[in-house]
């Protein structure tokens, strides 16, 4: 064998050491697990970031994710104690803090991601449908959903799994018992506003009424003060009159037969043909007031 063949066999033989150092050598980063497969059985768990070693060819590893991880379970229809249909709709938040474990019991984790599906179902099946439909949208939520935790918490416990929240994003009716819920919703609102109209228009009814009430009464004390005034007032008329009658009698009975013509005569239609003779028209002559004073003296 010359020298060349040695140096090939040289360099072979070196790349192959290098290869089998390089396959025998991963790394873990510090946001991962990894568990070591001995020709697909699990031998170790390496939690510990850094540079590590295995048998090359026969070992394989695996690695998870050792961050809180979210998951979003499917929405579901979930039994109220009040036999109330309601849409909830929920998410989870995990770690992996056993991936020897988690692997001998989930392998993958988009199997345990539909086997946490079920748990999560199952645990808001039991805790909701214990209570009524007030209570889950009241304060008494947070020790719900606490409780719903803690059941599936010891559900995934065995998968290596810690859970370390879980949570409703929301809680609907469904779309038959919503459009059930707003019919009878607008229902008690139209009732509610027709009791509303009603005692409204019984309240202006009875303040008309009482309006009305002491408008007559009103009314009568003014007529009443009317009457009483003009009484009054012709009372003192009549005693004027009276006085002024007493003085000169024939200028009274003058001065009343003026008004009786002004009244008498009274618009620019009025018309009179006629002589001017009568009681009427007793001053219309010569020294008629002189007469009518000495007739009424005597």
């Amino acid at each position: 064998m010359n020298n060349n063949s040695r140096g090939v066999i040289y360099i072979l033989l070196g790349f192959f050491v290098l290869l089998i150092g390089y396959l025998s050598m991963f790394t873990v980063q510090e946001t991962e697990r990894a568990i070591v497969l001995n020709l697909g059985k699990p031998v170790r768990s390496i939690s510990e970031p850094g540079l590590n070693f295995k048998y090359p060819l026969i070992e394989t590893v695996l690695y998870f994710d050792d961050r809180i991880l979210d998951f979003d379970a499917s929405p579901g229809e979930i039994p109220t104690k009040d036999q109330k249909q309601v849409l909830v709709d929920s998410f989870a938040r995990y770690r992996i803090v056993d991936p020897l474990e988690f692997f001998r019991t989930a392998r993958a984790e988009s199997q345990f991601r539909g086997t946490l599906n079920n748990i999560m179902g199952q645990s808001l099946r039991a805790v909701i449908g214990e209570v009524q439909l007030g209570e889950v949208l009241t304060e008494r939520r947070a020790t719900l959903m606490a409780d719903v935790a803690r059941r599936v918490g010891e559900g995934v416990k065995p998968f290596g799994v810690e859970i370390v929240d879980v949570r409703i994003k929301r809680v609907d009716l469904p779309e038959a018992n919503s459009q059930a819920v707003f019919r009878r919703m607008q229902t008690q609102r139209e009732q509610e506003a027709r009791k509303f109209r009603a005692e409204g228009q019984r309240d202006a009814n009875f303040l008309r009424a009482e309006a009305d009430k002491q408008a007559r009464v009103l009314l009568a004390e003014a007529q009443k003060r009317g009457e009483i005034l003009r009484g009054e007032a012709d009372a003192e008329a009549t005693k004027i009159y009276a006085g002024a009658y007493g003085r000169d009698a024939g200028f009274f009975d003058f001065y009343r037969s003026l008004q009786a013509l002004r009244r008498g005569l009274d618009g620019e239609t009025t018309r009179y043909v006629g002589p001017a003779d009568g009681d009427f028209f007793r001053y219309f002559g010569n020294n008629a007031i002189g007469k009518s004073s000495d007739s009424s003296r005597r």
